[in-house]
């Protein structure tokens, strides 16, 4: 490139009162004009180049808070405090039903006959009451928090078309597929409608050779791993019964595989997002590994429906290890069996599966009957132990009792065959519903909260261990489950409607220790309403003003999940939510 030679001098003359024009304009964006910008030192011009380093400006925020309106609040700040935003401003009742004309229209496109018009769009009682609350949520929808339509949609397409008129309305939208997460996440605090995706539950394409699959958003995790058995493949995360993909991806759920698998973001590929406006987007092509742009997966999984709906997305797979065997082992303290898990992680001896169950739930277990065997009531390890033949899978066995008796094990079981190793499972997987009917035998109206929290495996025992004793102190009847191999708890709290407050207490203490061990308030189930305010007590106000700053850009008029992860509203009402879900049952 040629430069021409030009006196500083002259330039700078010349480019000043061009400075001096920019730093006079009002700069107009969205029908607010806002008087940002002023130039302190000239930009100086080589060859029609600009050197940055001779200019800067000056942002007055001050002057922009008084700018903010409620529909598209604008703010040069890298991140959004809650008291810059005015209320969002949502579709009325009327205008919600205009909506439901222009979405049959949609539905009629595609299905020009349809039979049974209740199965893509119903406001029945059942279908509103089973869309707003059930009975595993920690904090239950009010009576007034009810979607006022449940739509069914069929493709991705059909997501993005109902997604554009309720952007047109202002209409707010909980996206759902299994109804089966714990912390309010589908609450319809803004009533609004729900667009449940369950209808979109089918297998795209299976690429076997790869070691991943295509799927739509609805499928449930269950029924994925009984399409995956035939080709003995699986798909590492396996949270709660009813959970389908689009809830996982949503949570960043994980579940007893955890320990071998990781949570959800390890295992996408790529995802097919709706956003608030009805755009549809694809994160990433099908590769393992990808350094391409920003990491859009990671920017959904995890958020809970507030930035998109996903509707397609594609799942690593893992090989099935050709032979798994179940260890079940007893041991007198939580202590001694955290102390022989981090033997095992330490000795480079990775379990598929790594489970505790505290002496309370296995005394549960025996007491309720679910399990055909009869169990030491003590802190138990159920370890599945897989490897390529039987030799690799008796060599493992052998390292991992030997640990165990160093630490105290009182016993040590594994299975020889599927029946046994079913047996031996079982107790695990029969301890939420023995937890449940043992605080139903006690009294019918009994309530379970369930929560979790993860801290580092090291603050583990003693965790456990406060956790447990601060339970016991107020009086309320548990029990524990932990992932032990990456750190997360999960207790089992019974309560009745007047043990509400105190329940919440030892939850908000059980949270709040578990920060203070350097930890989480939640390692699988999410924020959802429940854990807003852990959230903000865990990463602070700032990392919060920069999500909602992503939420505000994504979806500027806040209809995608209101009121979920953090706070979008400063004017926000107080809600009762905790209120039993059988309450609002026989309105």
């Amino acid at each position: 490139m040629v430069l021409r030679s030009i006196s500083i001098k002259r330039v700078v003359s010349n480019i000043r009162p061009f400075g001096k024009r920019i730093s006079q304009r009002n700069f107009s964006t969205s029908n607010n004009s806002l008087k940002t910008r002023s130039w302190s030192t000239p930009l100086v011009f080589i060859g029609g180049a600009s050197i940055g380093g001779f200019a800067t400006y000056q942002y007055y925020n001050s002057q922009i808070n008084d700018k903010l309106n409620s529909t598209n609040p604008i703010s040069v700040l890298s991140t959004l405090p809650l008291d810059q935003l005015k209320s969002p401003n949502y579709a009325s009742s009327e205008e919600i039903e205009s909506a439901i004309k222009e979405i049959r229209a949609v539905f009629y496109k595609s299905t020009p006959k349809i039979e049974d018009e209740s199965i893509l769009i119903n406001n029945s009682r059942e279908e509103i009451d089973s869309h707003a609350d059930t009975y595993f949520n920690s904090h239950h929808a009010s009576r007034e928090e009810r979607p006022q339509y449940v739509v069914y949609p069929r493709s991705t397409q059909e997501v993005s078309d109902i997604m554009k008129i309720c952007h047109k309305y202002r209409i707010p939208v909980v996206p759902t597929t299994g109804r089966s997460s714990l912390e309010g996440h589908f609450i319809p605090t803004r009533g609004g409608i729900v667009i449940d995706i369950s209808n979109m539950n089918k297998v795209l394409k299976l690429n076997k050779t790869d070691l991943d699959i295509t799927v739509q958003g609805g499928l449930g995790f269950e029924e994925l791993a009984d399409y995956l058995e035939e080709y003995k493949l699986l798909f590492g995360p396996d949270p709660g019964p009813g959970a389908g993909i689009a809830g996982i991806v949503g949570t960043n759920a994980s579940g007893t595989n955890a320990t071998r698998y990781g949570e959800t973001y390890k295992n996408i590929i790529n995802l097919t997002v709706v956003l608030a406006d009805g755009t549809i987007i694809k994160t990433k092509q099908r590769p393992r590994k990808s350094s391409a742009g920003y990491n859009l997966n990671s920017l959904f999984i995890g958020s809970e429906g507030t930035l998109g709906i996903v509707t397609e997305a594609t799942l690593r797979l893992y090989v099935k290890p050709a032979l798994e065997s179940v260890a079940v082992v007893p041991f007198p303290t939580i202590k001694d069996a955290a102390d022989c898990v981090n033997g095992m992680l330490l000795e480079g001896i990775i379990p598929n599966a790594t489970e505790l169950l505290d002496d309370k739930m296995m005394k549960v277990i025996n007491l309720t009957g679910e399990t055909t065997r009869k169990w030491q009531e003590r802190p138990t390890l159920f370890l599945k132990l897989g490897g390529s033949n039987v030799t690799v899978l008796e060599s493992l066995i052998g390292q991992i009792k030997d640990i165990a008796a160093k630490n105290n094990s009182k016993d040590f079981q594994f299975a020889i065959d599927q029946d046994e190793k079913e047996e031996l499972w079982s107790a695990r997987k029969v301890a939420l519903w023995s937890t449940i009917n043992h605080g139903k035998e006690i009294d019918p109206t009994m309530q379970l909260w369930t929560t979790d929290a993860v801290v580092p495996i090291s603050h583990l025992p003693e965790f456990l261990t406060q956790t447990k004793q601060d339970i016991d102190n107020h009086g309320l009847k548990n029990t524990l489950v932990a992932h032990i191999g990456d750190g997360n708890a999960h207790s089992f709290i019974l309560y009745t409607e007047k043990d509400r407050e105190i329940a919440e207490k030892v939850v908000n203490n059980m949270v709040k220790r578990a920060i203070e061990f350097e930890g989480t308030c939640t390692g699988e189930h999410g924020i959802g309403f429940g854990k807003r305010d852990f959230l903000l007590e865990e990463v602070g106000p700032l990392p919060i003003d920069l999500m909602r700053k992503i939420k505000l850009a994504i979806d500027p008029l806040r209809i995608l999940n209101p009121d979920k992860v953090f706070k979008i509203d400063p004017n926000e009402k107080p809600q009762f939510h905790g209120a039993f879900i059988a309450s609002t049952a026989d309105e």
